[in-house]
């Protein structure tokens, strides 16, 4: 689920080429490399958390307990609706996809709307069921993805890489802060970015503690495989692409967004067969349905965190109840795909472009919001461990300390790039009204989102109590008078 929620294919074909041709240059699985160790070191102390602290809210569980229930409300306002947006942002790109795809082998132009209905429709039916089902969906997709990726770099390594070799170069830590060779106005830092962004919904591996076996020993480990698992295999893909390509004509063709497919689609032509690269257009397609349904998990069992904890009024009987069958936030799915639809619609009400402003703006607003969560969990361990002194025997003065605290800081630096380089991510729709709006709407919500808490410490103090506090078991962090969880 975690892996799917990354979307490999739609992480390598569509930001790889960007940070090629106006980041890193041929650099860019370098940088890929750098964000690995950074996430890696973020995902030791996430995974050190995870042991003792299992709940449906993840990101907003974990900083209550680490940091305050204030800020932990604030947290689990803003990230919920992070995954509320990236379900439309995605269902965004899946049209887009479709509509070019259908379009060029039957030349017949469907509206992109259709198909946008019918993925939220797909979304909501595979939601309410047990969250097995959707993940033998998502993970035939993924494997389908993962085996064309890997088909591609193996074909590549095979042959010798491309015209210069293996361009060992690109993997060298040092060029993922260099520009783009012979490229005016290249900045590494959004090649930097852009390997970053790869990863948003790695970290939702925490959310499915519950409904997993063995939480305790399965969370923890999933964390760091996701992390460490997408990132040499991200390395590895972008680098043999490069090399498949040369380093000189991928960053050519990098620079027109016509061709810039071509640093995955070539190398695939010329070492597997023109048959790959009809594949690969079908698995952008799954690939980017796999990744929606993923946030749709998220953003539901978000929902459903805050629902059981009586924080949304009157939630406690409707989203924050689990189907009695299926053990599915069913309503809570429901309420998700409404807002996911309203959004979707109100997009194409107003005429705007399924790709550049329904998956590009709501995708920038997402990851500014889960980026400065991620980044206030990184320290929640921190306090959670050293501060409050939680759980001793788990305490380590790299594991739960120096890991964080780099991996917080390198967080904080991913925040920077976005920041700076945000109207670059946003293209053309960076003269929008939403996207000038963008920053106000994360920050308002997450004052939001303190006040209501503050509100709740005042004047319902067993709300307040109950903020981030229900878990999986019968343990100091937990709520007493919980509802079971979700199965």
């Amino acid at each position: 689920m975690a892996v799917a929620t990354a979307a490999p294919i739609t992480a390598m074909v569509g930001n790889v080429p960007i940070a090629i041709g106006f980041g890193n240059g041929s650099g860019a699985p370098a940088g890929y490399l750098v964000a690995t160790i950074v996430l890696g070191l973020f995902g030791v102390g996430y995974a050190a958390m995870a042991r003792h602290i299992t709940a449906t809210g993840a990101f907003y569980g974990f900083i209550s307990h680490g940091l305050g229930r204030v800020l932990g409300m604030a947290s689990g306002t803003i990230i919920t609706m992070a995954y509320v947006v990236f379900e439309a942002s995605l269902v965004g790109i899946f049209s887009f996809f479709s509509h070019s795809t259908v379009e060029k082998y039957t030349g017949i132009s469907v509206p992109w709307i259709v198909f946008a209905l019918v993925m939220l429709a797909a979304n909501a039916i595979l939601s309410y069921f047990d969250i097995n089902l959707a993940a033998k969906v998502l993970g035939a997709f993924l494997v389908t993805e993962i085996l064309m990726l890997g088909l591609m770099a193996v074909a590549v390594l095979v042959h010798g890489g491309g015209p210069d070799g293996f361009a060992v170069s690109s993997i060298n830590p040092v060029n993922a802060f260099e520009p783009a060779a012979g490229v005016g106005g290249a900045v590494a830092g959004i090649g930097l970015f852009f390997a970053f962004w790869s990863w948003v919904g790695f970290e939702s591996t925490a959310m499915y503690g519950e409904e997993s076996r063995d939480p305790k020993r399965i969370i923890p480990r999933a964390i760091l495989l996701s992390v460490l698992g997408i990132g040499l295999f991200y390395v590895f893909v972008s680098w043999m692409a490069i090399a498949g390509t040369g380093p000189a004509r991928a960053i050519e063709l990098a620079q027109d967004s016509s061709t810039s497919s071509e640093i995955f689609f070539g190398p695939t032509r010329d070492f597997v067969g023109g048959w790959a690269v009809s594949v690969f257009e079908v698995l952008l397609i799954s690939g980017s349905f796999a990744c929606g349904m993923a946030f749709h998990q998220c953003a539901s069992r978000y929902i459903y965190a805050l629902g059981r904890e009586g924080l949304i009024p009157g939630s406690e009987g409707s989203v924050g109840r689990t189907h009695p069958v299926h053990g599915s936030p069913h309503i809570a799915s429901f309420v998700q795909t409404v807002m996911a639809t309203a959004i979707v619609i109100a997009f194409a009400v107003a005429g705007m472009d399924p790709y550049i402003h329904l998956f590009g703006l709501l995708a920038i607003l997402g990851t500014m919001a889960i980026l400065i969560v991620q980044s206030l969990c990184a320290f929640a361990v921190i306090g959670y461990f050293h501060v409050s002194r939680n759980h001793p025997e788990t305490a380590n003065w790299f594991r739960t300390l120096l890991a964080p605290l780099l991996g917080g800081l390198g967080m904080l630096y991913v925040v920077y790039l976005l920041w700076e380089n945000r109207s670059f991510a946003a293209g053309a729709a960076a003269d929008t009204l939403l996207f000038r709006l963008s920053p106000y709407i994360v920050g308002g919500l997450f004052l939001f989102g303190m006040l209501v808490a503050v509100w709740y410490r005042y004047r319902a103090p067993e709300r307040y109590a109950r903020i981030g506090r229900i878990v999986l078991d019968d343990t100091p962090e937990s709520e007493p008078e919980a509802e079971p969880s979700i199965k």
